[in-house]
């Protein structure tokens, strides 16, 4: 019951993740600005474009690839995922890998948006990083009715090189997306190895996007 309520819980806030972090991560910007533009950002593109998301559901991983994965830090939340197992990879298995995540990321998004419902984000108020290069920010997702709101806490990298903040994890009420992706997928490494992973993960990430009833 309670690996079923997660499931739904990630459901429901995987939107919030996909809106928070689409705009373009300028080094000059804090992750806080960035946060509140990229909510506009990308619901903006979303309900433009509802006529043609309607006739090919298809288009909202044209949006999530625009919008999204250029400011995701995919690879890096993949070595995340892979742990202890990375050091064992080549780097042509782990190029294969982030590429099939990354793909993976697009359509789960994609997915998950088709159940854009219009909810209200509350992000905290923007505090002083100082030389941090991790931050993790609160927002609270306001439900209509009386349900509680979902806490969400969002973690954001700087490179070193660039100074652009990048978005690499969510945990929902304290339970963070890398961790349980990590703990799925670790068997099937330990079992099968990453070449086995990969193409799991590339079958999962070419299913087809349909709208939500």
């Amino acid at each position: 019951m309670f690996k079923m309520n997660l499931k739904k819980w990630f459901a429901k806030t995987v939107v919030i993740f996909t809106a928070l972090f689409a705009f373009n991560a300028v080094a000059a910007d804090s992750p806080y600005v960035l946060m509140q533009k990229a909510s506009d950002k990308l619901f903006s593109d979303i309900k433009a474009n509802q006529a043609k998301i309607k006739q090919d559901p298809n288009y909202l991983r044209t949006i999530v690839r625009q919008d999204l994965l250029p400011y995701v830090h995919v690879n890096y939340a993949g070595s995340l995922v892979l742990g202890s197992h990375f050091k064992s990879t080549t780097p042509e298995q782990r190029e294969k890998f982030f590429a099939a995540f990354g793909n993976f990321i697009e359509q789960a998004y994609a997915q998950v948006l088709t159940m854009y419902s219009d909810q209200k984000i509350e992000i905290e108020k923007a505090k002083d990083i100082g030389d941090k290069t991790i931050v993790s920010i609160r927002v609270n997702v306001i439900n209509s009715g009386n349900q509680p709101p979902i806490k969400l806490d969002f973690k954001w990298r700087k490179n070193s090189k660039t100074g652009e903040w990048q978005a690499y994890d969510m945990a929902a009420e304290g339970v963070s997306m890398v961790v349980t992706k990590q703990n799925e997928w670790s068997s099937i490494l330990r079992q099968k190895g990453i070449d086995a992973l990969t193409a799991q993960i590339q079958q999962s990430a070419n299913a087809p996007i349909t709208l939500s009833k």
